[in-house]
């Protein structure tokens, strides 16, 4: 019997970014729940499949900041892992609808597409505080990525009629096509911008 994600969706993908590749697993689960068995293990990341991944990115609550030019409070999503598997398998059902490709292929696009590539760190000389540009390392670009895809969704779906899935779904094919309205790929730009003036 061939694997295939939520029983649909086949996980053998191209990518362009062979950096990320080791970062991105899309081994084969039953169920995308580890229960943090794998977190006392060297990169532990490496091996916790990638929609899991996704998965607990979205149970974020309300940060009480603002995110996106909003303060967003209160969401309904934190410790509600069940709640957010149905957003995806949705939202995955949403992308195959609107362009008739395989969603895990687009999923992956976007995260390479909204990967930022190069940041600012903080280095202090002389008791002077500067901003040097630095090389982000693949697995922090997978997590910045991720992150982003996952604070979008809460800004898409925060004070709308917009559900989550639908939210997700749009996030995710904006990302995949490099669309500057994605917000993803717009903080991916605005933190490469900031590296560059650094430099």
């Amino acid at each position: 019997m061939e694997y295939k994600i939520f029983g649909k969706w086949d996980p053998n993908v191209e990518f362009t970014n062979l950096a990320m590749k080791d970062y991105i697993n899309l081994s084969p689960r039953i169920v995308f729940h580890t229960a943090g068995r794998l977190k006392k293990e060297y990169l532990y990341k490496k091996k916790v499949h990638i929609i899991e991944r996704l998965i607990n990115n979205l149970m974020r609550g309300g940060t009480g900041k603002k995110i996106g030019g909003r303060v967003i409070r209160g969401r309904k999503g934190p410790g509600k892992k069940i709640k957010m598997y149905k957003i995806v398998e949705q939202a995955f059902d949403i992308i195959h609808e609107r362009t008739g490709e395989n969603p895990v292929q687009l999923f992956i696009r976007a995260l390479e597409n909204a990967a930022p590539r190069e940041e600012t760190t903080r280095v202090r000389y002389g008791g002077v505080l500067y901003h040097i540009a630095v090389d982000v390392s693949p697995q922090r670009a997978v997590d910045l990525a991720l992150r982003h895809i996952g604070k979008a969704v809460a800004i898409r779906s925060f004070n709308t009629k917009k559900s989550a899935a639908e939210a997700l779904a749009e996030e995710i094919i904006l990302a995949a096509n490099n669309d500057p309205q994605s917000f993803a790929i717009s903080r991916k730009n605005e933190i490469e911008r900031i590296a560059m003036s650094s430099r």
